[in-house]
């Protein structure tokens, strides 16, 4: 297995693959300068709080763009998934079936290997959940995102109060912005009513996205098909190092 990590200021990266990563850097690289490119450009891309199209422009910019549109949001809500996303199809392209890549909590992995599992452990903040649990991804054919959103947690800028919000769907950039409108719907003053207007926006999005979970201080709302939740102690993910990135 190949492992690296890779920082590109916001971008922060952890890579593990079947195949040598080395040439993610310099694609990471480029795909970020063609993305800051397009924003000098056009502000309101960078600056929008709601979908913003594009008919000319970079790649990343066009799926940022698609993924906004699907969730109601602007599309720099889905800039971290997406990049993962990208580096995914690249080492899919280039004939990976292991890979899982980490941009500070917005994952992309595929798994065709039957003798192993994915762990994604949820974190949230000051729950007393946080680190607790982790979702259990066994092997498939497929690609698929995971990724989080935070109200309480990290630079991100989220409406909600929800600790987390975690989206899985096939496709990283389409996860990144659900978890983010889904996050924003996460509000109320007792946190059963928060969860529950979060898992109601949910429902508006049912047919783009696989299933999810809502974490607010130590509640849990589950939507959709989720895979097996497992039990961890916090700080304690060494049985399952060969199968994630902590």
């Amino acid at each position: 297995m190949f492992n690296a990590k890779i920082e590109i200021n916001e971008s922060k990266l952890k890579i593990v693959s079947d195949i040598n990563t080395d040439f993610l850097e310099d694609y990471i690289l480029n795909e970020r300068n063609q993305l800051n490119s397009y924003c000098k450009r056009n502000s309101y891309f960078f600056k929008s709080h709601t979908p913003v199209e594009v008919e000319e422009g970079p790649k990343i910019a066009k799926i940022m763009s698609k993924s906004g549109e699907i969730a109601k949001i602007g599309p720099m809500g889905a800039v971290a998934g997406t990049i993962s996303e990208l580096c995914l199809d690249q080492l899919i392209a280039k004939g990976s079936s292991y890979s899982l890549i980490n941009n500070g909590g917005d994952i992309a992995f595929i798994n065709k290997n039957k003798d192993k599992n994915i762990i994604c452990g949820i974190y949230a903040g000051n729950s007393a959940i946080s680190g607790k649990i982790a979702f259990k991804f066994k092997k498939s054919n497929k690609s698929y995102g995971v990724c989080t959103s935070s109200g309480t947690v990290g630079y991100s800028f989220s409406y909600g109060k929800a600790d987390a919000v975690s989206i899985i769907a096939n496709k990283a950039s389409i996860a990144d912005a659900l978890a983010t409108s889904i996050g924003n719907a996460v509000q109320g003053k007792k946190e059963e009513i928060a969860i529950e207007k979060g898992l109601e926006k949910a429902k508006e999005f049912k047919k783009h996205f696989i299933g999810g979970i809502i974490i607010v201080n130590n509640s849990i709302g589950t939507i959709g098909k989720i895979p097996e939740l497992i039990a961890i102690e916090k700080g304690d993910l060494k049985e399952f190092s060969k199968d994630t990135i902590n």
